[in-house]
């Protein structure tokens, strides 16, 4: 992601443990620290949807009504995209997005076949194509 990021957006990270929980906990941290008043920020973007949905509760139990507005108005962004909870959020407005992770179980069986049958090896890297839910062309709109 750093690699390619233009040079005037700044990332701040912050730790997790891939579940809803890790991300409340951090974000609960960070705001404790008074970190979160510096301002500038305009995109919350978790590893996963679960993990943003964490950080979206966290906001959400800030007492000062238009510090909490303001946190809440920002786009969260996730990662997995599954139908009962990436695409359901996006589709309800907790999410803004969700990145589509097509399974790629089915891709790794079709390389180990082909490497047995041919006696080669498999490839070292092998890439699947992410897709946006929504669609990129409806997220501009």
């Amino acid at each position: 992601m750093q690699a390619a990021l233009p040079a005037n957006i700044q990332v701040t990270a912050l730790r997790g443990q891939w579940t809803e929980e890790s991300a409340y906990k951090s974000i609960s941290s960070w705001m404790r620290l008074n970190l979160a008043s510096k301002g500038g920020i305009d995109l919350i973007g978790a590893q996963n949807d679960a993990m943003a949905i964490g950080a979206r509760k966290a906001f959400e139990e800030i007492t000062k009504v238009d510090e909490r507005e303001q946190w809440l108005r920002l786009p969260y962004t996730g990662v997995d995209g599954l139908p009962t909870t990436g695409r359901t959020w996006a589709r309800t407005g907790k999410l803004k997005a969700t990145v589509l992770v097509p399974p790629n179980a089915g891709q790794a069986i079709s390389m180990i076949a082909d490497a047995i049958k041919t006696g080669s090896g498999v490839p070292e890297r092998s890439y699947t194509v992410p897709s946006s839910f929504p669609t990129l062309a409806k997220l501009v709109r």
